[in-house]
């Protein structure tokens, strides 16, 4: 089953994808309605064809967990982002991950608005899960991570983050796909889908889903571990090997070949059983510097401890 949310008449809806057409629920539930107590027995009207309809988001998560669970992935933005080779002992310990900004989801066909000041743009390759009730996988959805990486490399000097390289804009759509549909499309456990990504209809990356180290049953289990996973929530896969981002490239190749994303560029997300995702790069507004930081002084700090 596909599910989408879109935009038609004036009306957001949500409804069900049936060939080259969406047939919206009679009761106008929200998506995540539909998470928390399933589609059976909701009726539907006539169908709308697909290119009537504006696409949107599927879901607003209340979270994003977004995973690095692809070795190759985190060989080579490691070397491009702090030039370290190799991948740290630590991420073979359990499957990391980063919270990002769940209020900035956009939906397919979006412009996405990079920061002013950032010039190492890049889209990052992932497939979401999306969690239904009792914590367990309701269905999957293509996830873009667009990344500011010079924004990125800085503010990880301080060993926190990603923060502001990361919370301008994420991706999900085109819609969800439920679980039932793409579970016998599994492969020991992982899901064997083929994944590309092209920029300007040329294709820079293509790698299998099962490539991942672990599992997103696994990575639910440990993200829910000393923590709370609520119906609607999202786990991403992390970007996929093989250039499913252009800072992978560019750490394996010692230069920014591909170059960044730019103004207009076009990038698409594939994924074998779901669809694609299809969004284009713009620049967001100027803002003032902020001010300066206040340096500590060591000798107050000394003259203040004195008294």
């Amino acid at each position: 089953m596909r599910l989408a949310t879109f935009r038609h008449e004036g009306r957001t809806r949500t409804g069900i994808v049936d060939g080259e057409q969406v047939r919206p629920f009679l009761d106008d539930p929200g998506m995540l309605e539909i998470i928390e107590t399933g589609w059976a027995g909701r009726g539907t009207a006539s169908g709308v064809p697909l290119k009537d309809v504006q696409l949107l988001a599927p879901l607003r998560p209340g979270s994003i967990r977004d995973f690095v669970a692809f070795e190759e992935h985190v060989e080579g933005v490691r070397r491009s982002i702090d030039g370290s080779a190799g991948v740290p002992e630590a991420w073979y310990a359990a499957p990391t991950f980063y919270f990002t900004n769940p209020h900035t989801v956009l939906g397919p066909d979006d412009e996405v608005p990079f920061p002013a000041t950032s010039v190492a743009r890049d889209f990052e390759l992932e497939v979401a899960a999306v969690i239904g009730p009792d914590q367990r996988i309701f269905g999957y959805t293509i996830f873009n991570d667009w990344s500011a990486r010079d924004l990125q490399s800085r503010e990880m000097k301080v060993s926190l983050g990603p923060a502001k390289g990361k919370d301008f804009a994420s991706t999900l759509g085109p819609w969800i796909v439920t679980a039932d549909e793409l579970d016998p499309l599994k492969k020991d456990g992982f899901l064997d889908l083929w994944c590309s990504a092209t920029v300007n209809d040329v294709e820079v990356g293509r790698d299998l889903l099962s490539n991942m180290g672990w599992t997103f049953e696994t990575m639910l289990v440990y993200a829910a571990r000393d923590s709370r996973v609520l119906a609607g929530d999202v786990l991403g896969s992390g970007t996929v090997g093989n250039g499913g981002c252009l800072a992978e490239l560019w750490g394996r190749n010692g230069r920014q070949d591909p170059p960044p994303l730019r103004d207009g560029d076009v990038v698409t997300l594939t994924v074998e059983g779901i669809g694609s995702l299809t969004n284009r790069v713009a620049t967001g507004p100027s803002f003032d510097q902020l001010p300066g930081v206040r340096r500590r002084d060591p000798a107050r700090a000394r003259a203040e401890r004195q008294h």
